[in-house]
């Protein structure tokens, strides 16, 4: 009974896997999620571009990863923006994103935890 058990298991863990290819660790995963849900961060993002023709609020992290990929301190300018928020008039989203600005999230999540999850953003398979 327990190998069956094991067996269902590891095919539902398969299938969350595959049907979703874009992150590579389940478990920090839903750890990300649920820290991004509990900090206000998916009212705004998500993690995949919309299929819908409306423009997001915010960019989706895919594309965020995709922008940053291999730029020198993105991580610290990313945190920054998160903590601190953005200006609309700077954005570099313009066209793929609603264009508002970030508004500072210094009330919603701490720094250490944004760091966390700009790295989650980060690590995003983008190739």
């Amino acid at each position: 009974m327990n190998t069956f058990r094991y067996a269902v298991a590891a095919g539902a863990l398969s299938l969350a896997l595959g049907s979703n290819p874009a992150m590579a660790d389940p478990s920090k995963d839903a750890s990300m999620l649920k820290l991004a849900a509990s900090s206000g961060c998916t009212v705004c993002h998500s993690v995949e571009p919309s299929t819908k023709a409306d423009k997001p609020v915010g960019p989706p992290w895919r594309d965020v990863a995709a922008r940053y990929y291999g730029v020198k301190d993105a991580q610290k300018q990313l945190v920054q923006t998160v903590m601190k928020g953005s200006n609309p008039y700077d954005s570099h989203w313009k066209g793929k994103a609603a264009g508002l600005a970030m508004p500072p999230n210094a009330v919603a999540i701490n720094e250490a935890d944004a760091n966390k999850l700009v790295g989650w953003i980060l690590s995003m398979d983008v190739r």
